[in-house]
C-alpha cells in the first residue's frame, strides 16, 4: 500500500506487513429468493502480533494519523488523550511492530496501556500520575476496610518456621499488609492470622502448596577396613640338654630352665621350678620366636651328662583381618542428619596450677545433607568419619590419647539405590630386622647360624560404601 501525506492531508506512505493484516472479501448468496444476489463485504480482522515486521515512511505526519494507523495495522481500538498533539517524520524499515509505536511514543513523551484490544495513549506523566492515583486509592480502601481472623492447622510443616516465612525478614520481605498479624500456638501447631479478607486467601493457598509430607531418605554407610599382615623369619637357637632329659635350657632369654637337683647340677632356686633364662645366660645366640615352628640336632657332647643341641626355627605367619561398620540413618530431604558411635578418651590438662579432666573423641560418625532432585536422584553432602585410639603421647601435663583419623568429607550425586564408593585409603608398611650376635653373626655363611632375619610387611586398606534409598511415603 502506497500512500502520500502533505501537512495535515496524506502525502505518502509504505506500509510493509503480513498478508494476513489486509481485509479479506467474500460474496454471500441468499438461496431464498433465486435471481436476488447481496453483496456482503466480510473484513477479517488483523492478528495482534508484537513481533510483525513493519516498514514506516511518514513525512510531517500528525501523531494522532500515525497512531490510528499503526493501531488499525493489529486490529486494535485506539483511545488518544486530547493532549496528544504535533507532527512527526519518521521513516522505518523492517521493524518489529511494538517497537516502531515505542520509537514513536518515546519521541514525543507518550505512554500507552494495553487493556484487552483497547490501545490507551496518553503523556507518560499523565499515565503515570494516574497509576499513582490508583494505587492510592487502593492503599486507603485496604487502611478502611475491616480485617477477618483465621485459624490454620498445620500438618506437617512447623508452624512457627512457616509464621517465620510470612513475616518479614531481614529484607524487608512480607508476605502480609502492614496491618496483618500471625501468632504461633505451638502445642497445637496451628497459625492464628489476622488481615485482609483477599489476603488471607493468597497466605492460605501458599501454605497449601508448601504443608505437604517431605520425603525421607534412608542413608547405608558401610565403612570396610582390611589389615593384612605377614611375618617370616628364620633364625638359629642354642640350648643345653641333660642326658637324663630332666633339666633342658633354651637358647632364648624367653625361654625357661626347668631343672631337678638331682642332675648334680644346681640352677639357682627350687628344685623342679621353672627359672627365667635371662637370670643365666651370658648371651643369646640368634633367638628366634617362641611361635616359631623349630627341628632340634644334638651337635656335641660336654661331658658331665650335658649334651649341646641346635634348633634351627622358622616362622612363616599370615594374620588378615576386615572390620565393616555399618552405620545407617534416616533423614529429611534437605535436613542435615548425624550419627555417631564410639569413646570419649579422658586426659589430664593442666593451666594456671589447676588439673582438669578434657575428653576426646573416638568415634565413629556418618553426617549427612540429601536432597532429592525433580528427577528423583540424590545429592549427598556426607562426611564420614573413622576414629581409633592410637596410644599414649606424653606431654607436659601428662599422658594424652594419640587418635588415629581416618575422615572423608565430599559432595556426590547418586542414583536412588545405587551404591557408590566414596573413597579409599591404602597403607602398606615393610619392617626388616637382624638381630646377632656381635662378630659371630657377620662371619660369612657361618654367620648364619648366630643371626636371626625377619620381615614384617602389614597392609591397611579402608574402602567407604553409600547407598541411599528414597523412602515411600
Amino acid at each position: 500500500m502506497l500512500c502520500s501525506f502533505r501537512k495535515g492531508a496524506v502525502a505518502g506512505c509504505i506500509v510493509s506487513s503480513l498478508l494476513s493484516a489486509q481485509p479479506v472479501f467474500a460474496e454471500a448468496t441468499d438461496s431464498s429468493q433465486p435471481g436476488m444476489t447481496d453483496s456482503v463485504e466480510v473484513v477479517k480482522k488483523p492478528v495482534y502480533d508484537v513481533n510483525r515486521p513493519v516498514s514506516l515512511n511518514f513525512q510531517d505526519i500528525s501523531v494522532r494519523s500515525v497512531l490510528q494507523v499503526v493501531a488499525e495495522m493489529n486490529g486494535l481500538n485506539l483511545v488518544v488523550a486530547d493532549n496528544v498533539e504535533g507532527n512527526i517524520t519518521i521513516k522505518l524499515e523492517d521493524v518489529r511492530w511494538s517497537e516502531a509505536l515505542n520509537i514513536i511514543l518515546k519521541s514525543k513523551g507518550l505512554d500507552k496501556r494495553l487493556h484487552g484490544n483497547v490501545l490507551m495513549v496518553a503523556p507518560k506523566a499523565e499515565l503515570d500520575e494516574q497509576e499513582r492515583l490508583a494505587l492510592e486509592y487502593q492503599r486507603q480502601q485496604r487502611e478502611l476496610a475491616s480485617l477477618r481472623s483465621e485459624v490454620i492447622q498445620i500438618k506437617y510443616a512447623n508452624a512457627q518456621e512457616v509464621a517465620d516465612l510470612l513475616q518479614e525478614d531481614e529484607k524487608g520481605v512480607t508476605l502480609l499488609t502492614p496491618r496483618g498479624s500471625v501468632s504461633v500456638d505451638a502445642r497445637t501447631n496451628t497459625l492464628l492470622i489476622k488481615d485482609l479478607s483477599e489476603n488471607i486467601d493468597v497466605v492460605k493457598s501458599l501454605i497449601n502448596t508448601i504443608d505437604i509430607p517431605v520425603s525421607q531418605v534412608e542413608i547405608e554407610a558401610r565403612i570396610v577396613s582390611v589389615d593384612e599382615g605377614t611375618l617370616d623369619e628364620l633364625g638359629v637357637r642354642w640350648g643345653i640338654l641333660n642326658k637324663n632329659g630332666r633339666a633342658t635350657v633354651g637358647g632364648s632369654i624367653e625361654s625357661n630352665i626347668f631343672w631337678d637337683k638331682n642332675d648334680g647340677i644346681d640352677w639357682g632356686g627350687d628344685s623342679g621350678e621353672s627359672i627365667e633364662i635371662d637370670r643365666m645366660m651370658n648371651v643369646n645366640l640368634g633367638a628366634v620366636s617362641e611361635k616359631a615352628s623349630s627341628i632340634a640336632f644334638q651337635v656335641a657332647n660336654l661331658g658331665k651328662n650335658l649334651l649341646l643341641d641346635l634348633e634351627l626355627s622358622a616362622l612363616e605367619s599370615e594374620t588378615k583381618a576386615e572390620i565393616i561398620s555399618s552405620p545407617r540413618l534416616l533423614a529429611t530431604n534437605n535436613r542435615p542428619a548425624f550419627i555417631e558411635q564410639g569413646v570419649e578418651l579422658p586426659y589430664v590438662v593442666k593451666s594456671d596450677d589447676e588439673v582438669k579432666i578434657a575428653f576426646k573423641k573416638a568415634v565413629l560418625s556418618l553426617e549427612v545433607l540429601p536432597q532429592i532432585t525433580p528427577d528423583e536422584k540424590l545429592v549427598l553432602d556426607l562426611t564420614v568419619t573413622q576414629d581409633k585410639v592410637a596410644g599414649a603421647v606424653p606431654t607436659g601435663g601428662g599422658e594424652a590419647m594419640a587418635i588415629d583419623t581416618q575422615r572423608l568429607n565430599t559432595q556426590v550425586l547418586a542414583e536412588n539405590g545405587e551404591t557408590i564408593v566414596l573413597g579409599g585409603i591404602f597403607q602398606q608398611q615393610v619392617t626388616k630386622g637382624v638381630e646377632k650376635v656381635p662378630l659371630l653373626g657377620d662371619i660369612p655363611l657361618l654367620g648364619y647360624l648366630f643371626r636371626r632375619d625377619f620381615e614384617n610387611m602389614s597392609k591397611r586398606e579402608l574402602l567407604i560404601f553409600v547407598t541411599p534409598r528414597i523412602m515411600t511415603q
